[in-house]
């Protein structure tokens, strides 16, 4: 079984910073040898590939937050984190986390941010 949990997500305002936490649970892969990533959907929007984090810890970003965006993991914790500085109302969606091995993607519930003043 896979679980993640995402929390971190909240009201802020343009500007501010926000960090996201994902912990992770599974008994059916290593943590440590998954990629993980963010993704966020916006109100009528497709989900899209905020940050990505592979197992030995390469990242990559949409071009969309890159330099205002950092992904990193904790393996012994088991969670992968999304630090997000100068907010902007763009900002606001529903960020996923997803954990991928092999061909299968394992999706957290969500959590809402919202960036307004």
């Amino acid at each position: 079984q896979v679980q993640l949990v995402e929390s971190g997500g909240g009201l802020v305002q343009p500007g501010g910073s926000l960090r996201l936490s994902c912990a992770a649970s599974t008994n059916i892969f290593i943590f440590g040898l998954s990629d993980m990533g963010w993704y966020r959907m916006a109100p009528g929007k497709e989900r899209e590939l905020v940050a990505a984090i592979t197992n030995d810890g390469s990242t990559n970003y949409a071009d969309s937050v890159k330099g205002r965006f950092t992904i990193s993991r904790d393996n012994a914790k088991k969670r992968v984190y999304l630090q997000m500085t100068s907010l902007k109302p763009e900002d606001t969606a529903v960020y996923y986390c997803r954990a991928e091995r092999g061909r299968t993607n394992y999706w957290g519930q969500g959590t809402q941010v919202t960036v307004s003043s």
